[in-house]
């Protein structure tokens, strides 16, 4: 009875779709004069494995000036606007009411919200004054699955409680225009926004939440984050992220395991986030996996780009629509740098 399961996901995207066979001109435009390897780097468009993204802005809010205060503006508007599409589709799913939500945890990292934007959700959806309320932030990438796992913790502390899982990211608005870093440009190769949410409760039917665990690495804090300027959030990425997946993250993942009680040959179906191309083919490596193998990250890569926090819940959804008795482990990376992993059993 005090095992959280999976009521219910659901996701969201906002209505700007770019395709990046129009991405890619329209960052030459910007920063061919201005930055003399970007012509070198343009086939990064074409490598990225990426085909169309969404956007909460459309692709030529990119080629004007934006302060901090605008960006931010617009995050939690179209925050707000997604999480509640979301929540309303994961409680129809449910065959729940929000009258029936115990408690929230929301996360997001690609903007800043205080009131968080769990409370600017409670206002706008009428939910119960008596919630219990955990925003996080600074988690980036790796919101996703350590999120799901905070939640799941709640639920099995509490095992009355029915818990929503809330993650929202708009990367597109950190796009600065004048920021030539390689960093900068790789982002307006990657990033994409949407949203996503998950209902988690003990008691009832669903995938089961067995287990979830994270690592952190020593002196490893510039591999990943924000740097934050006047004009927005400048990111910060390592090029050595797919050498550091194929060095550090096994080891990782066997620790967790052996921590589960469980090895690798457990493991049925991996549920990645794909922070790129270069990183789902170095975890194909280290898992003993053919190349393509992992076919659900690839196609959300493909269709959706990367959306930081919230795109590992779109691989999970994809895995779970196959209806397969498997148990999944799900995996992350983000700032810290910080490798987060969870375990969901759908044999029963």
């Amino acid at each position: 009875m005090t095992v959280p399961r999976l009521l219910s996901l659901a996701t969201a995207v906002p209505p700007h779709v770019l395709h990046q066979s129009e991405v890619a001109p329209a960052a030459a435009a910007l920063f061919l004069g201005n930055n003399p390897h970007f012509e070198r780097m343009q086939a990064i468009y074409h490598n990225a494995a990426i085909e169309t993204r969404h956007s909460c802005v459309p692709l030529d809010w990119d080629s004007t000036e934006h302060s901090f205060s605008e960006r931010n503006r617009l995050y939690l508007e179209h925050s707000v606007d997604l999480l509640e599409r979301a929540a309303t589709d994961a409680l129809d799913q449910a065959g729940l009411s929000v009258a029936d939500i115990d408690g929230l945890v929301v996360v997001s990292s690609s903007g800043i919200a205080t009131p968080s934007l769990d409370a600017l959700l409670m206002e706008r959806m009428a939910m119960r004054r008596d919630m219990r309320r955990l925003p996080i932030f600074g988690l980036g990438c790796v919101g996703g699955v350590l999120g799901l796992a905070r939640a799941a913790a709640l639920a099995r502390a509490e095992p009355d409680l029915t818990i929503l899982f809330l993650v929202v990211e708009l990367c597109g608005l950190t796009f600065r225009k004048d920021d030539f870093s390689k960093s900068n440009i790789v982002a307006t190769a990657l990033f994409g926004d949407g949203a996503a949410a998950a209902i988690v409760r003990c008691g009832r039917s669903g995938p089961a939440v067995t287990g979830w665990g994270e690592h952190t690495w020593a002196d490893s804090l510039d591999v990943m984050g924000w740097d934050v300027r006047d004009d927005g959030l400048s990111v910060i990425f390592s090029r050595d992220i797919p050498q550091l997946v194929r060095t550090k993250m096994r080891s990782a993942v066997d620790a967790y395991l052996v921590r589960q009680g469980l090895a690798l040959a457990d493991i049925g179906s991996f549920v990645c986030h794909p922070g790129g191309i270069k990183v789902i083919e170095a975890l194909e490596d280290i898992y003993g996996l053919a190349p393509g193998t992992l076919i659900h990250p690839r196609h959300v890569l493909r269709r959706f780009g990367n959306m930081s926090a919230a795109t590992v819940m779109f691989v999970l959804r994809d895995a779970l629509a196959e209806a397969k008795p498997t148990r999944h482990l799900l995996s992350s990376l983000g700032p810290g740098f910080t490798a987060g992993f969870l375990t969901l059993d759908t044999r029963a």
